[in-house]
């Protein structure tokens, strides 16, 4: 013990005469401040906002339509209102501005007068070379600083600001780091577009993102982006968030548009909310409906099953139950609907209680068929809605 004291006295005397010291004052000196957000719930302003999926899904397309609304106001996939006109940056290393950027921000709605796309770095002789947001980094705010209202900037891909190994989480830090603290400064959303791991499909979105789990570590929120096979349709859900809920989604589809002097280009319709886990919304569309596919609803709906098959089980039982299989309660409230489950109150002091009612469902399998899985699997909100004077707390 006498040594560890002496080695930290030690230490603590040398910070001292270099005038070191960490920093650390009371919570009671810091102000609370709410998140504030772009799109309520899925962008936040001032954060690191991923958006990952396979090829194919309109990744990039869909951002545009984000870009749109920004620029012009108007409303968010979920219906949410936004008041504002703000600036969009984008930053896109693999689509040609004339011929793809520009005709889908106006196939869009875009105020092009309000969205500037980088076309590289350039001096005070008008010598220009590619901007590389790894080093330029301290441009890209100045730019920030010039424009003044920029709400969003597009990084597209993501992996182009990480000079690095983007397989090293040491790397993706160090690289991603300054755009974090940038996005915070000047209260602008930084949305990076990124792919999946190949064969990653099944797995917890949140983790497909491609490179070091770091990208996904330092997002504060996640979104992830699918396709159905064969099909035009395609979903967006939150697969992570630290700072708000991570459920839910939206499905859309691309259609082809001409702007312009007869430009062809895409664009996206946006159709209804989804409710469930991002697992689940990705699972149901990239395995078309597929049986031999389990996802969190199914072992939800088996779990009940078996929970109930001998009879009523009290709501607190069967909650604990749940957490003890690894089963969120939002989750098992699905496959109560799913499965025909009802909950009632044995008595004027009895608690409440779940039991199977007659003709509930007894068969693992689920209705998949294409696009009627979202309304009858996932279902749009408020067809899932739930009443929450009909069941007690728990």
């Amino acid at each position: 013990m006498k040594v560890i004291e002496d080695r930290f006295s030690k230490e603590w005397a040398e910070a001292a005469k270099n005038d070191w010291r960490a920093d650390s004052i009371q919570a009671s000196s810091i102000k609370p401040l709410a998140i504030r957000w772009l799109w309520q719930h899925w962008i936040a302003l001032g954060k690191l906002t991923l958006l990952a999926g396979a090829g194919g899904a309109g990744k990039t397309t869909a951002t545009i339509s984000f870009a749109a609304t920004i620029t012009c106001g108007g409303r968010w996939p979920d219906g949410e209102i936004f008041n504002e006109r703000r600036s969009v940056i984008i930053l896109s290393s693999e689509d040609d501005p004339s011929d793809t950027i520009v005709p889908r921000l106006m196939a869009a709605g875009a105020d092009l007068n309000k969205v500037y796309i980088l076309q590289g770095r350039i001096n005070g002789l008008g010598e220009s070379t590619p901007f590389d947001p790894a080093k330029d980094i301290d441009l890209l705010a100045a730019e920030l600083e010039r424009i003044g209202d920029v709400g969003m900037i597009m990084i597209d891909p993501i992996v182009s600001a990480v000079a690095g190994d983007m397989h090293r989480a040491n790397d993706v830090r160090r690289a991603l780091q300054p755009v974090v603290d940038m996005a915070e400064h000047y209260g602008c959303a930084v949305l990076g577009i990124t792919h999946f791991s190949k064969g990653s499909a099944g797995n917890n979105p949140a983790e497909r993102v491609l490179g070091s789990q770091a990208f996904g570590a330092l997002a504060r929120t996640v979104l992830v982006a699918a396709k159905e096979e064969d099909s035009d349709l395609r979903v967006l859900a939150r697969a992570k968030s630290n700072i708000a809920t991570d459920s839910g989604g939206c499905s859309y589809v691309i259609e082809e548009c001409t702007v312009g002097d007869g430009i062809s280009t895409t664009r996206v319709i946006w159709g209804d909310k989804i409710e469930g886990s991002a697992r689940d919304i990705l699972a149901n569309v990239e395995t078309n409906g597929s049986e031999d596919h389990r996802t969190e609803l199914d072992d939800a709906c088996d779990f009940l099953r078996e929970a109930l098959a001998n009879g009523p089980v009290p709501t607190k039982q069967l909650k604990a139950d749940a957490d003890g299989s690894g089963l969120s309660w939002a989750t098992v409230r699905r496959a109560q609907k799913v499965i025909g489950a009802k909950a009632k109150k044995s008595g004027m002091e009895a608690g409440w209680m779940w039991v199977l009612s007659e003709g509930a469902q007894t068969s693992s399998k689920m209705l998949r068929e294409n696009r009627e899985h979202l309304q009858e699997n996932l279902s749009t909100f408020g067809a899932l809605s739930f009443n929450d004077d009909d069941e007690e707390e728990v």
